[in-house]
């Protein structure tokens, strides 16, 4: 087998995988899912899933790429003949999401633009509705983001992923901090803060309202850790033997648990101080952080800062989501690294101009009752990415066996692995029925 690419350290790993956690699933997506989703009530769900859903899934995916040193359709084959198709889901979610993410990328250069070239946005919300539905201008910056990812991963692994998440994760994390002290000291600001903090037990009212929380939490598990998409085990196969997963898997989840909750502070308190709707949905971030900008010293500065960051974080995000696509032609059809992340760009760039266009001009084209933006995001949240993290569980639990996975995260002995036995049940037992249970209900 060839030489293949590693990571330069393990702090290296740990804020490329936490990249492509934060991303723009904490910072787009979790305030206005938490809005849309009763708030306090949401979170505790999203926490009990982290940890009881997600963690385990994470350490799997890790332990499947560091042993079979393979993208994610290989490795899946490689530890069961004919089971290559679990990876296959991951590529197939991680090409789905690329298809709008990128949009949304584009979205956050528009604003970054704006902010460098005028003063102030007026009216935010009429403002964005406007850009979004528009024809062409979503659709060039679609395009620059999509442009600027492709070139970051064909530099690489150490010299493009890790060397960009390095620098940029946690300047993120310290402005969202400064972000979020200047949002609570708005009036009314308490209130948003209560909102996402406090479970309101009166939000439900039927066995069908926990469920569908339920569903969008595990949802939001699967898209911010990147799980049952690929992006863990082809990260995972550039790990050194001296890296500690099992340590690292906890890492990952709590560094994400601290931005999205940052994120729900700096978002949230403001939607209540300027009297907005929580559940704005999609548009959320861009709708109110102007209006909190409006209102901080040197606001301008603020947001072209803020913006540059966010933008780093969605570029953080973009890269494993290409990797987990060009390594697997790189591996297995012996592109160069060039062609394989080229073609695989071009094709979720095309798909997401009509993604983009769904927004406005294409609107009246649904998939039952869905605008195709909305439908990408649907299909990749609650079928792709939690089947896929399904098939891992039994995959690991009862074809390459749980024993083989702790001696691997031990790296043959050189570390101590915790509580054998609960992530054996959870493994094998919980998340599959977990998944499943929410999975059917969902559906009817």
């Amino acid at each position: 087998m060839k030489k293949r690419d590693q990571w330069s350290s393990n702090f290296g790993f740990l804020m490329a995988a936490a990249g492509s956690a934060v991303g723009l699933g904490n910072l787009w997506k979790f305030p206005y899912v938490v809005g849309i989703n009763s708030g306090g009530i949401f979170i505790l769900a999203y926490i009990i899933l982290l940890i009881l859903l997600g963690t385990p899934i994470l350490m799997s995916e890790m332990s499947i790429g560091r042993n079979t040193r393979l993208n994610a359709i290989d490795a899946c084959n490689k530890l069961k003949t004919g089971w290559g198709f679990v990876g296959g889901l991951g590529v197939l979610g991680a090409f789905t999401i690329l298809c709008y993410y990128s949009v949304i990328g584009g979205w956050v250069l528009k604003y970054l633009f704006k902010y460098i070239v005028s003063p102030s946005i007026d009216n935010p919300s009429e403002y964005f509705k406007n850009f979004s539905e528009s024809i062409v201008e979503p659709v060039i910056w679609h395009i620059i983001f999509a442009i600027i990812c492709i070139t970051i991963v064909i530099k690489g692994i150490s010299g493009g992923i890790e060397k960009i998440s390095k620098i940029f994760l946690p300047l993120l994390a310290i402005f969202i901090i400064v972000i979020s002290i200047n949002v609570l000291r708005l009036p009314n600001a308490l209130n948003g803060l209560k909102f996402f903090l406090i479970p309101n037990l009166s939000d439900i009212n039927s066995v069908s309202d926990i469920f569908s929380i339920l569903l969008h939490a595990m949802g939001q598990v699967f898209f911010s850790l990147s799980l049952g998409m690929g992006t863990l085990i082809t990260y995972g196969s550039y790990l050194g033997r001296n890296s500690n997963i099992q340590k690292n898997s906890l890492y990952i989840p709590l560094f994400d648990l601290i931005i999205a909750l940052l994120a729900c502070t700096a978002i949230l308190p403001a939607v209540f101080a300027f009297d907005l709707e929580p559940t704005a949905g999609s548009g959320l971030l861009f709708n109110t952080l102007p209006y909190v900008f409006d209102h901080m010293k040197y606001g301008k500065y603020l947001a072209i800062i803020f913006f540059l960051l966010v933008f780093f974080a969605a570029v953080t995000s973009a890269i494993s989501l290409i990797e987990v696509i060009s390594s697997y032609f790189i591996d297995n059809k012996k592109w160069s690294r060039k062609k394989a992340c080229t073609i695989s760009g071009i094709g979720f760039i095309l798909i997401g101009i009509i993604a983009s266009l769904s927004l406005g001009t294409l609107n009246n084209i649904t998939i039952f009752g869905h605008t195709l933006f909305d439908s990408l995001i649907i299909l990749s949240d609650k079928i792709i990415m939690p089947i896929g993290g399904f098939f891992i569980c039994i995959l690991v639990g009862y074809i390459w066996k749980t024993k083989n996975m702790y001696d691997e995260m031990s790296s043959g002995g050189l570390f101590k692995i915790y509580f054998k036995k609960t992530l054996t049940f959870l493994i094998k037992f919980f998340a599959p029925a977990m998944i499943i249970i929410i999975f059917i209900t969902s559906i009817f």
